[in-house]
Protein backbone atom coordinates (compact mmCIF):
# COMPACT_ATOMS: atom_id res chain seq x y z
CA UNK A 1 0.00 0.00 0.00
CA UNK A 2 2.87 2.39 0.82
CA UNK A 3 4.43 1.79 -2.60
CA UNK A 4 1.12 2.60 -4.30
CA UNK A 5 0.78 5.87 -2.39
CA UNK A 6 4.36 6.81 -3.24
CA UNK A 7 3.68 6.12 -6.93
CA UNK A 8 0.48 8.20 -6.93
CA UNK A 9 2.15 11.19 -5.22
CA UNK A 10 5.42 10.84 -7.14
CA UNK A 11 8.98 10.60 -5.83
CA UNK A 12 12.56 11.04 -6.99
CA UNK A 13 15.86 9.36 -6.34
CA UNK A 14 18.51 12.00 -5.66
CA UNK A 15 22.19 12.31 -4.85
CA UNK A 16 23.72 14.73 -2.29
CA UNK A 17 27.33 15.66 -1.54
CA UNK A 18 29.19 18.64 -0.15
CA UNK A 19 30.41 20.15 3.14
CA UNK A 20 28.12 18.39 5.60
CA UNK A 21 25.76 15.76 4.11
CA UNK A 22 25.24 14.17 7.56
CA UNK A 23 23.93 17.50 8.91
CA UNK A 24 21.61 17.62 5.88
CA UNK A 25 20.14 14.27 6.85
CA UNK A 26 19.66 15.34 10.46
CA UNK A 27 17.84 18.55 9.49
CA UNK A 28 15.53 16.58 7.20
CA UNK A 29 14.72 14.30 10.12
CA UNK A 30 14.03 17.28 12.40
CA UNK A 31 11.63 18.74 9.83
CA UNK A 32 9.84 15.35 9.47
CA UNK A 33 10.95 14.97 5.85
CA UNK A 34 10.87 11.26 5.01
CA UNK A 35 13.91 9.79 3.27
CA UNK A 36 14.22 6.11 2.36
CA UNK A 37 16.57 3.70 0.57
CA UNK A 38 19.56 5.75 1.79
CA UNK A 39 22.88 4.45 0.45
CA UNK A 40 26.41 5.88 0.95
CA UNK A 41 28.49 6.21 -2.21
CA UNK A 42 31.94 7.43 -1.17
CA UNK A 43 31.53 10.98 0.15
CA UNK A 44 28.02 11.19 -1.33
CA UNK A 45 24.62 9.76 -0.45
CA UNK A 46 21.76 8.53 -2.64
CA UNK A 47 18.19 8.31 -1.38
CA UNK A 48 14.51 8.58 -2.31
CA UNK A 49 12.20 11.41 -1.34
CA UNK A 50 8.62 12.34 -2.18
CA UNK A 51 8.00 15.06 -4.76
CA UNK A 52 6.28 17.39 -2.25
CA UNK A 53 9.13 16.99 0.25
CA UNK A 54 11.77 17.56 -2.44
CA UNK A 55 10.40 21.06 -3.00
CA UNK A 56 11.23 21.89 0.67
CA UNK A 57 14.96 21.02 0.38
CA UNK A 58 16.29 24.29 -1.04
CA UNK A 59 16.80 26.14 2.34
CA UNK A 60 18.22 23.00 3.99
CA UNK A 61 20.71 22.44 1.15
CA UNK A 62 21.82 26.10 1.26
CA UNK A 63 22.25 25.99 5.04
CA UNK A 64 24.31 22.79 5.07
CA UNK A 65 26.32 23.53 1.92
CA UNK A 66 25.39 20.40 -0.02
CA UNK A 67 24.49 19.95 -3.66
CA UNK A 68 21.37 18.03 -4.68
CA UNK A 69 20.99 16.28 -8.05
CA UNK A 70 17.99 14.25 -9.25
CA UNK A 71 18.98 10.84 -10.59
CA UNK A 72 15.56 9.35 -11.45
CA UNK A 73 11.89 10.34 -11.41
CA UNK A 74 9.06 7.97 -10.51
CA UNK A 75 5.29 8.16 -10.16
CA UNK A 76 2.11 9.38 -11.77
CA UNK A 77 2.92 13.15 -11.69
CA UNK A 78 5.86 12.51 -14.05
CA UNK A 79 4.07 9.90 -16.19
CA UNK A 80 0.80 11.75 -16.79
CA UNK A 81 2.18 14.80 -18.68
CA UNK A 82 3.92 12.50 -21.18
CA UNK A 83 0.73 10.49 -21.68
CA UNK A 84 -1.36 13.62 -22.27
CA UNK A 85 0.91 14.50 -25.19
CA UNK A 86 0.03 11.23 -26.91
CA UNK A 87 -3.47 11.94 -28.18
CA UNK A 88 -3.85 8.64 -30.03
CA UNK A 89 -3.00 6.69 -26.88
CA UNK A 90 -5.51 8.69 -24.81
CA UNK A 91 -8.19 8.16 -27.46
CA UNK A 92 -7.46 4.44 -27.57
CA UNK A 93 -7.59 4.21 -23.78
CA UNK A 94 -10.92 6.04 -23.74
CA UNK A 95 -12.37 3.78 -26.46
CA UNK A 96 -11.13 0.69 -24.63
CA UNK A 97 -12.82 1.72 -21.38
CA UNK A 98 -16.01 2.66 -23.26
CA UNK A 99 -15.94 -0.72 -25.04
CA UNK A 100 -15.67 -2.56 -21.71
CA UNK A 101 -18.52 -0.57 -20.17
CA UNK A 102 -20.84 -1.01 -23.17
CA UNK A 103 -19.99 -4.70 -23.65
CA UNK A 104 -20.80 -5.46 -20.03
CA UNK A 105 -24.43 -4.56 -20.70
CA UNK A 106 -24.91 -7.51 -23.10
CA UNK A 107 -24.97 -11.32 -22.91
CA UNK A 108 -22.07 -12.66 -24.97
CA UNK A 109 -22.10 -16.35 -24.04
CA UNK A 110 -24.70 -18.94 -23.01
CA UNK A 111 -23.65 -22.20 -21.32
CA UNK A 112 -25.75 -25.23 -20.43
CA UNK A 113 -24.75 -27.98 -18.02
CA UNK A 114 -26.51 -31.00 -16.55
CA UNK A 115 -28.29 -32.02 -19.76
CA UNK A 116 -28.16 -35.69 -20.77
CA UNK A 117 -31.52 -36.48 -22.35
CA UNK A 118 -32.10 -32.99 -23.77
CA UNK A 119 -29.67 -32.21 -26.58
CA UNK A 120 -27.88 -28.89 -26.97
CA UNK A 121 -29.66 -28.24 -30.28
CA UNK A 122 -33.14 -28.75 -28.77
CA UNK A 123 -32.35 -26.40 -25.88
CA UNK A 124 -30.86 -23.81 -28.25
CA UNK A 125 -34.08 -23.84 -30.30
CA UNK A 126 -36.09 -23.37 -27.10
CA UNK A 127 -33.98 -20.35 -26.07
CA UNK A 128 -34.30 -18.85 -29.56
CA UNK A 129 -38.09 -19.18 -29.38
CA UNK A 130 -37.98 -17.21 -26.10
CA UNK A 131 -35.77 -14.50 -27.66
CA UNK A 132 -32.83 -15.50 -25.44
CA UNK A 133 -29.72 -15.24 -27.60
CA UNK A 134 -26.11 -14.11 -27.66
CA UNK A 135 -25.92 -10.32 -28.01
CA UNK A 136 -29.14 -9.51 -26.12
CA UNK A 137 -29.15 -6.81 -23.45
CA UNK A 138 -29.19 -7.95 -19.84
CA UNK A 139 -32.14 -5.67 -19.12
CA UNK A 140 -34.28 -7.70 -21.56
CA UNK A 141 -33.66 -10.90 -19.60
CA UNK A 142 -36.05 -12.02 -16.84
CA UNK A 143 -34.22 -14.80 -15.04
CA UNK A 144 -37.07 -16.00 -12.81
CA UNK A 145 -39.48 -16.10 -15.75
CA UNK A 146 -36.93 -18.04 -17.86
CA UNK A 147 -36.55 -20.66 -15.10
CA UNK A 148 -40.32 -21.18 -15.00
CA UNK A 149 -40.52 -21.51 -18.80
CA UNK A 150 -37.72 -24.11 -18.83
CA UNK A 151 -39.52 -26.29 -16.27
CA UNK A 152 -42.81 -25.83 -18.13
CA UNK A 153 -41.34 -26.74 -21.54
CA UNK A 154 -39.35 -29.77 -20.31
CA UNK A 155 -41.27 -31.93 -17.78
CA UNK A 156 -38.22 -34.19 -17.35
CA UNK A 157 -36.30 -31.33 -15.70
CA UNK A 158 -36.67 -31.45 -11.91
CA UNK A 159 -34.43 -28.49 -11.02
CA UNK A 160 -33.07 -25.49 -12.89
CA UNK A 161 -30.88 -22.51 -12.09
CA UNK A 162 -30.22 -19.50 -14.32
CA UNK A 163 -27.72 -16.82 -13.37
CA UNK A 164 -25.59 -14.12 -14.96
CA UNK A 165 -21.85 -14.29 -14.41
CA UNK A 166 -20.36 -11.20 -15.99
CA UNK A 167 -21.47 -11.35 -19.61
CA UNK A 168 -22.11 -15.11 -19.51
CA UNK A 169 -25.59 -16.61 -18.99
CA UNK A 170 -25.11 -19.87 -17.09
CA UNK A 171 -27.99 -22.37 -17.16
CA UNK A 172 -27.80 -25.44 -14.91
CA UNK A 173 -30.46 -28.14 -14.99
CA UNK A 174 -31.05 -31.51 -13.41
CA UNK A 175 -33.02 -34.15 -15.24
CA UNK A 176 -35.16 -36.86 -13.70
CA UNK A 177 -32.87 -39.90 -13.66
CA UNK A 178 -35.47 -42.26 -12.22
CA UNK A 179 -36.24 -45.12 -14.62
CA UNK A 180 -39.36 -44.58 -16.68
CA UNK A 181 -42.02 -47.19 -16.00
CA UNK A 182 -43.31 -48.93 -19.09
CA UNK A 183 -46.13 -51.39 -18.88
CA UNK A 184 -45.16 -54.83 -20.14
CA UNK A 185 -46.49 -55.78 -23.53
CA UNK A 186 -49.52 -58.00 -23.18
CA UNK A 187 -49.98 -60.65 -25.84
CA UNK A 188 -53.23 -62.51 -25.95
CA UNK A 189 -52.82 -66.27 -26.05
CA UNK A 190 -49.36 -66.29 -24.41
CA UNK A 191 -45.86 -66.67 -25.86
CA UNK A 192 -43.43 -69.54 -26.32
CA UNK A 193 -39.67 -69.36 -25.98
CA UNK A 194 -37.79 -70.81 -28.97
CA UNK A 195 -34.09 -71.23 -29.69
CA UNK A 196 -32.24 -68.70 -31.84
CA UNK A 197 -29.27 -70.98 -32.53
CA UNK A 198 -28.50 -74.63 -33.24
CA UNK A 199 -26.36 -76.27 -30.58
CA UNK A 200 -26.26 -78.04 -27.21
CA UNK A 201 -28.12 -76.76 -24.12
CA UNK A 202 -25.53 -76.04 -21.39
CA UNK A 203 -27.65 -74.33 -18.71
CA UNK A 204 -31.34 -73.76 -18.11
CA UNK A 205 -33.30 -71.88 -15.43
CA UNK A 206 -37.06 -71.68 -16.06
CA UNK A 207 -39.08 -69.05 -14.22
CA UNK A 208 -42.44 -69.47 -15.96
CA UNK A 209 -43.76 -71.91 -18.55
CA UNK A 210 -43.30 -75.62 -19.29
CA UNK A 211 -39.73 -76.67 -20.19
CA UNK A 212 -39.62 -78.76 -23.38
CA UNK A 213 -35.86 -79.51 -23.39
CA UNK A 214 -33.20 -80.28 -20.79
CA UNK A 215 -29.48 -79.68 -20.31
CA UNK A 216 -27.45 -81.69 -22.83
CA UNK A 217 -30.18 -81.77 -25.50
CA UNK A 218 -29.26 -80.86 -29.05
CA UNK A 219 -31.56 -78.20 -30.48
CA UNK A 220 -32.00 -76.57 -33.85
CA UNK A 221 -32.85 -72.98 -34.67
CA UNK A 222 -36.55 -72.49 -33.86
CA UNK A 223 -36.77 -75.46 -31.46
CA UNK A 224 -39.38 -74.94 -28.73
CA UNK A 225 -37.53 -74.48 -25.43
CA UNK A 226 -40.23 -73.37 -22.99
CA UNK A 227 -43.95 -73.55 -23.73
CA UNK A 228 -46.21 -70.74 -22.64
CA UNK A 229 -49.28 -73.02 -22.55
CA UNK A 230 -49.50 -74.42 -19.03
CA UNK A 231 -51.99 -77.29 -18.50
CA UNK A 232 -54.31 -77.35 -15.48
CA UNK A 233 -55.25 -80.91 -14.50
CA UNK A 234 -58.35 -82.49 -13.00
CA UNK A 235 -58.15 -84.79 -10.04
CA UNK A 236 -58.03 -87.76 -12.42
CA UNK A 237 -54.90 -86.31 -14.11
CA UNK A 238 -56.76 -85.26 -17.24
CA UNK A 239 -56.32 -81.77 -18.68
CA UNK A 240 -59.17 -79.53 -17.65
CA UNK A 241 -57.94 -76.37 -19.40
CA UNK A 242 -54.84 -74.43 -20.40
CA UNK A 243 -53.49 -71.21 -18.94
CA UNK A 244 -51.57 -69.08 -21.41
CA UNK A 245 -48.61 -67.08 -20.13
CA UNK A 246 -45.39 -65.57 -21.44
CA UNK A 247 -42.59 -68.09 -21.06
CA UNK A 248 -39.54 -66.80 -19.15
CA UNK A 249 -36.20 -68.58 -18.73
CA UNK A 250 -32.40 -68.14 -18.78
CA UNK A 251 -31.01 -70.65 -21.26
CA UNK A 252 -27.55 -70.87 -22.82
CA UNK A 253 -26.55 -72.97 -25.79
CA UNK A 254 -23.09 -74.00 -26.96
CA UNK A 255 -22.61 -73.51 -30.68
CA UNK A 256 -20.03 -72.35 -33.20
CA UNK A 257 -19.94 -69.03 -35.04
CA UNK A 258 -18.36 -68.53 -38.42
CA UNK A 259 -15.96 -65.59 -38.33
CA UNK A 260 -14.71 -63.80 -41.41
CA UNK A 261 -13.09 -60.41 -41.97
CA UNK A 262 -10.90 -58.82 -44.61
CA UNK A 263 -8.39 -56.04 -45.12
CA UNK A 264 -7.37 -54.40 -48.42
CA UNK A 265 -3.86 -55.33 -49.50
CA UNK A 266 -2.97 -51.66 -50.06
CA UNK A 267 -3.69 -48.40 -48.26
CA UNK A 268 -3.29 -44.70 -48.94
CA UNK A 269 -0.94 -42.65 -46.77
CA UNK A 270 -0.59 -38.86 -46.72
CA UNK A 271 2.85 -37.50 -47.61
CA UNK A 272 3.22 -33.76 -47.04
CA UNK A 273 5.13 -31.81 -49.69
CA UNK A 274 6.14 -28.95 -47.38
CA UNK A 275 4.16 -26.35 -49.33
CA UNK A 276 1.69 -24.31 -47.30
CA UNK A 277 -0.33 -21.11 -47.48
CA UNK A 278 -2.48 -19.13 -45.05
CA UNK A 279 -5.71 -17.15 -45.09
CA UNK A 280 -6.57 -14.68 -42.27
CA UNK A 281 -10.05 -14.48 -40.75
CA UNK A 282 -12.04 -12.57 -38.13
CA UNK A 283 -14.90 -14.29 -36.27
CA UNK A 284 -17.72 -12.34 -34.60
CA UNK A 285 -20.04 -14.77 -32.83
CA UNK A 286 -21.28 -17.22 -35.45
CA UNK A 287 -20.22 -14.99 -38.36
CA UNK A 288 -16.84 -15.29 -39.99
CA UNK A 289 -15.13 -12.86 -42.34
CA UNK A 290 -12.20 -13.96 -44.51
CA UNK A 291 -10.54 -12.88 -47.70
CA UNK A 292 -11.68 -14.61 -50.90
CA UNK A 293 -9.23 -17.18 -52.12
CA UNK A 294 -9.14 -19.85 -54.81
CA UNK A 295 -8.48 -23.50 -54.00
CA UNK A 296 -4.84 -23.41 -52.81
CA UNK A 297 -3.84 -26.97 -53.79
CA UNK A 298 -5.36 -30.08 -55.35
CA UNK A 299 -5.33 -31.99 -52.04
CA UNK A 300 -4.55 -30.36 -48.70
CA UNK A 301 -5.22 -30.29 -44.95
CA UNK A 302 -6.64 -27.25 -43.18
CA UNK A 303 -5.44 -26.18 -39.72
CA UNK A 304 -7.27 -23.36 -37.93
CA UNK A 305 -5.06 -21.18 -35.73
CA UNK A 306 -7.34 -18.89 -33.71
CA UNK A 307 -6.65 -16.37 -30.98
CA UNK A 308 -8.93 -14.60 -28.51
CA UNK A 309 -7.50 -11.76 -26.34
CA UNK A 310 -7.62 -12.52 -22.63
CA UNK A 311 -9.64 -9.37 -21.94
CA UNK A 312 -12.38 -10.42 -24.38
CA UNK A 313 -12.25 -13.99 -23.10
CA UNK A 314 -12.83 -12.82 -19.52
CA UNK A 315 -15.83 -10.81 -20.74
CA UNK A 316 -17.04 -13.86 -22.75
CA UNK A 317 -17.23 -11.70 -25.89
CA UNK A 318 -17.13 -14.04 -28.92
CA UNK A 319 -14.54 -12.14 -30.96
CA UNK A 320 -11.49 -13.94 -32.29
CA UNK A 321 -9.13 -13.83 -35.22
CA UNK A 322 -6.49 -16.01 -36.73
CA UNK A 323 -5.70 -17.79 -39.94
CA UNK A 324 -6.45 -20.90 -41.93
CA UNK A 325 -3.25 -22.78 -42.74
CA UNK A 326 -3.41 -25.03 -45.82
CA UNK A 327 -0.82 -27.85 -46.07
CA UNK A 328 -0.43 -29.66 -49.38
CA UNK A 329 0.03 -33.43 -49.39
CA UNK A 330 0.11 -36.32 -51.85
CA UNK A 331 -1.71 -39.64 -51.60
CA UNK A 332 0.90 -42.38 -51.77
CA UNK A 333 -0.14 -46.02 -52.04
CA UNK A 334 1.53 -48.55 -49.74
CA UNK A 335 1.15 -52.31 -49.26
CA UNK A 336 0.52 -53.91 -45.88
CA UNK A 337 3.25 -56.22 -44.68
CA UNK A 338 2.33 -59.54 -43.08
CA UNK A 339 3.00 -58.17 -39.60
CA UNK A 340 0.91 -55.05 -40.19
CA UNK A 341 -1.98 -57.06 -41.63
CA UNK A 342 -1.90 -59.50 -38.70
CA UNK A 343 -1.97 -56.66 -36.15
CA UNK A 344 -4.92 -54.91 -37.81
CA UNK A 345 -6.96 -58.07 -38.36
CA UNK A 346 -6.31 -59.29 -34.81
CA UNK A 347 -7.39 -55.87 -33.51
CA UNK A 348 -10.67 -56.29 -35.43
CA UNK A 349 -11.09 -59.79 -34.02
CA UNK A 350 -10.51 -58.62 -30.44
CA UNK A 351 -13.10 -55.89 -30.94
CA UNK A 352 -15.59 -58.49 -32.22
CA UNK A 353 -14.92 -60.79 -29.24
CA UNK A 354 -15.27 -57.88 -26.80
CA UNK A 355 -18.65 -57.06 -28.35
CA UNK A 356 -19.77 -60.65 -27.81
CA UNK A 357 -18.62 -60.63 -24.17
CA UNK A 358 -20.56 -57.42 -23.53
CA UNK A 359 -23.67 -59.32 -24.61
CA UNK A 360 -22.98 -62.09 -22.08
CA UNK A 361 -21.42 -64.53 -24.57
CA UNK A 362 -18.65 -66.77 -23.17
CA UNK A 363 -15.81 -67.60 -25.55
CA UNK A 364 -14.81 -71.28 -25.25
CA UNK A 365 -12.48 -71.90 -28.19
CA UNK A 366 -11.54 -70.33 -31.50
CA UNK A 367 -9.63 -71.24 -34.61
CA UNK A 368 -8.99 -68.49 -37.18
CA UNK A 369 -6.34 -68.17 -39.89
CA UNK A 370 -4.98 -65.27 -41.95
CA UNK A 371 -4.46 -65.72 -45.68
CA UNK A 372 -3.03 -63.37 -48.30
CA UNK A 373 -4.93 -62.76 -51.51
CA UNK A 374 -4.26 -60.70 -54.61
CA UNK A 375 -6.33 -57.75 -53.40
CA UNK A 376 -7.19 -58.56 -49.77
CA UNK A 377 -5.88 -60.07 -46.58
CA UNK A 378 -8.56 -62.34 -45.12
CA UNK A 379 -9.12 -63.79 -41.66
CA UNK A 380 -11.62 -66.60 -41.35
CA UNK A 381 -12.42 -69.52 -39.06
CA UNK A 382 -14.83 -70.48 -36.30
CA UNK A 383 -15.45 -69.50 -32.69
CA UNK A 384 -17.05 -71.87 -30.15
CA UNK A 385 -19.24 -69.90 -27.74
CA UNK A 386 -21.68 -70.42 -24.90
CA UNK A 387 -24.42 -67.93 -25.71
CA UNK A 388 -27.77 -66.96 -24.14
CA UNK A 389 -30.67 -67.91 -26.35
CA UNK A 390 -34.42 -67.57 -26.37
CA UNK A 391 -36.83 -65.64 -28.58
CA UNK A 392 -40.47 -65.06 -27.72
CA UNK A 393 -43.04 -66.03 -30.35
CA UNK A 394 -46.84 -65.90 -30.01
CA UNK A 395 -48.59 -69.26 -29.50
CA UNK A 396 -50.31 -70.28 -32.72
CA UNK A 397 -54.14 -70.20 -32.78
CA UNK A 398 -54.49 -73.91 -33.39
CA UNK A 399 -51.95 -74.63 -30.69
CA UNK A 400 -53.78 -72.34 -28.26
CA UNK A 401 -57.11 -74.04 -28.74
CA UNK A 402 -57.89 -76.39 -25.80
CA UNK A 403 -58.11 -80.06 -26.59
CA UNK A 404 -61.58 -81.47 -26.95
CA UNK A 405 -62.96 -83.19 -23.91
CA UNK A 406 -62.63 -86.94 -24.15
Amino acid sequence: MLRILQFLKGYVRMKIWGVSPERFLNLCSNKNILLWDICKDGDAYTMCISLSAFLQLRPIARKTGVRVVILQKFGLPFLLPNLLKRKIFIAGLFLCVAFWIISYRFVWDITLEGNYQITQEVFSDFLASRQVRVGMQKTDLDISDLEKEIRRAFPEITWTSVRLSGTRLEISIKENDAPMYTEPEVTEGGQNLVSEYAGVITSMIVRSGVPMVKIGDIVEEGTLLVEGRVPIYNEDATVREYMFITADADITVEHSLTYQDSLPATYIQKTYTGRRSSRPFIRLGSREFKLPQERPYLVYDTVIQGHTPMALEKLSIPISWGQYVYREYMNVEHEYTLKEAEELLMEKELHFLATLEEKGVQIIEKDVKIEEGSAYWTMEGWILVDQPTGRLVPIAAQEAAPEAAQ
